[in-house]
């Protein structure tokens, strides 16, 4: 999961976003509300009457906050960073399940592939056992043939399931970057081996991520619609200005210092626009918050009955595999007694090796919806 988070663009995306709300914490750290500015002004008469006057004046311009407006702007930065760190949670959660689906995906491959691998050993024995009847004369030659068909096309599903391996393989590998794929063989032993606390704990729909982002979006569009009520106008600028004046030629220059302030006014054309745009906001992120609890409590729900189901069909299918394939090995002992056709010792093993395939994929299905129920809880690998 690690691996996955780190290859990806939203491991990026995530890092700007906390690297822009820790740029705003120091911007609003600063005693102005806006940089400040130069002024510089030059005049004189030399296209009029050129009397020598002259008047140059250089000024700075202070925009000063407004009563609450850095504190306001303080509590959304704040909670800027909040959902920043917590969509990072989100991130790596979303893909801790891409590696979850991936991983069981592969243990299901492999499954398929090692009982190819079982049933071309089993099937290249009996065909083996049965030209040495055939060249002894106990069997027909239709049966040698029939052996034979069944071995080659033992070895074309092995090829098949093979290349489905490989396949999830290289997937694995274009997700994580990892050449290694997971050994998941131990997980799902028994139907309690990988039962975890979470399982039979209380799910609490506050504790997931997906659920703590959108309850940080809320908490962000409250604090952005403070900033606007106390942003009503634009910032009031301290002015400080210092004139020089020559009245005419030969006289003295005079130098003041001014001093002033700049208010702007507040009026609805500007207040009412930035008022509606930070309600909205508020209410899409109150609706996002609650559909995202409704799915969040749902998805949890589903899972645990998925993981139930799984169970129960994980132990059927565990018993219909014991079944047939002790039905098969009697059959394969009275078929080398000489006691059963080929045919129905043909059709005994079909049957217990699609038994054990199902089996098999049933080891690896009660994996995921494990999985799946952990994703749905919001815990990480």
């Amino acid at each position: 999961m690690e691996a996955a988070w780190q290859r990806a663009a939203q491991a990026r995306e995530a890092e700007g976003q906390t690297q822009r709300a820790a740029a705003e914490r120091l911007a609003i750290s600063s005693p102005w509300a806006a940089p400040p500015a130069l002024e510089l002004s030059y005049r004189d008469d030399r296209w009029q009457t050129s009397a020598g006057r002259r008047e140059a004046e250089v000024g700075l311009a202070w925009p000063l906050w407004l009563p609450g407006q850095r504190t306001a702007r303080g509590a959304a930065v704040n909670a800027d960073v909040d959902l920043s760190q917590a969509a990072v949670q989100a991130g790596r959660l979303h893909f801790a399940g891409l590696v979850r689906e991936a991983a069981w995906g592969i243990a299901a491959q492999k499954a398929e592939a090692d009982l190819a691998d079982a049933q071309v050993r089993s099937l290249q024995d009996i065909s083996e056992d049965v030209r040495r009847r055939v060249k002894a004369g106990d069997l027909a030659h239709a049966d040698g043939l029939a052996a034979q068909s069944e071995a080659l096309a033992a070895q074309s599903a092995q090829l098949t399931a093979r290349q489905r391996l490989n396949a999830s393989a290289m997937q694995w590998t274009t997700l994580t970057g990892l050449a290694l794929v997971p050994d998941l063989a131990q997980a799902n032993a028994s139907p309690d081996a990988a039962a975890g606390s979470s399982d039979s704990r209380e799910f609490s729909v506050e504790t997931h991520p997906d659920a703590r982002v959108a309850a940080l979006a809320v908490e962000r569009a409250r604090k952005r619609l403070d900033v606007v009520t106390a942003t009503r106008r634009d910032p009031p600028e301290l002015l400080l200005r210092i004139r020089q004046e020559t009245p005419g030629r030969g006289e003295s220059a005079q130098n003041s210092i001014g001093v002033g302030l700049r208010i702007p006014l507040g009026t609805a054309s500007r207040n009412q626009p930035l008022q509606a745009a930070a309600l909205s906001e508020l209410d899409v992120a109150l609706t996002t918050k609650q559909r995202t609890d409704e799915r969040l409590a749902a998805d949890a729900a589903m899972a645990q009955a998925a993981v139930h189901t799984a169970e129960q069909q994980w132990e059927a299918d565990r018993q219909r595999s014991v079944l047939l394939r002790e039905r098969a090995a009697l059959i394969d002992r009275s078929f080398k007694a000489g006691e059963t056709p080929l045919p129905e010792l043909l059709r005994a093993f079909a049957a217990a090796t699609q038994a054990e395939a199902s089996f098999a994929r049933q080891q690896a299905a009660l994996g995921l919806a494990r999985a799946r129920l952990q994703q749905s809880l919001g815990i990480l690998p």
